[in-house]
């Protein structure tokens, strides 16, 4: 199994994460918003460290709603720079406020959902160019990872974790892409799971 798949197995933080969340296929605007802020709140730390202040940047962040985060002013990135709750970095708190403002702006193509659909099947260097075209914050394992996370990229779980299995029957996109005959990549490769 993957180093994730396997530490996070009995792991009273990455555990429900990895069972429940990790690589199953989403639609619901709020969950990906989340998705992606998280992503870019882990850049450069450990997921382990969002995991356990999760709760409170979901307090911070009106629950990842985009249209209450895009409205966000300088007063409340002020509060948001004080917030022990989160990870208190003034780029990546900028970053989270704009792409909120898009996917406002993603309203009349069906939200982030339905931009995401639009953009799929792609590789990911495609999909690195497409999201730092449309978003900010947007580096190789941001993007990566984000996908991974909510089924648009293979590699979340290794294919021996039961959780693989489970994720399967769901038919995540990737997966009826890969049934329809795209590659993503030109020789199969192994994709490294999310590190702790």
């Amino acid at each position: 199994m993957s180093d994730y798949c396997t530490l996070a197995l009995h792991h009273p933080v990455h555990h429900r994460y990895h069972a429940h969340e990790y690589g199953y296929p989403q639609e619901d605007d709020t969950v990906l918003f989340e998705r992606l802020c998280l992503e870019i709140m882990q850049a450069g730390l450990s997921w382990e460290l969002v995991l356990k202040r999760r709760a409170g940047m979901n307090k911070a962040f009106a629950n990842f709603n985009p249209r209450r985060v895009a409205k966000f002013d300088d007063q409340k990135i002020a509060a948001l720079l004080d917030d022990e709750r989160i990870i208190r970095n003034r780029l990546k708190i900028l970053s989270i406020i704009h792409n909120a403002q898009v996917v406002v702006g993603l309203g009349r193509e069906g939200g982030l959902s339905g931009w995401l659909k639009q953009q799929h099947p792609q590789t990911k260097p495609e999909w690195v160019k497409a999201m730092r075209q449309t978003f900010r914050f947007m580096g190789p394992e941001i993007v990566g990872e984000f996908l991974m996370s909510v089924g648009y990229l293979p590699g979340s779980h290794h294919e021996k974790c039961p959780v693989f299995r489970h994720i399967q029957r769901l038919h995540p996109p990737w997966l009826l892409a890969e049934k329809s005959g795209f590659r993503y990549a030109t020789k199969r490769v192994k994709l490294k799971a999310r590190s702790p």
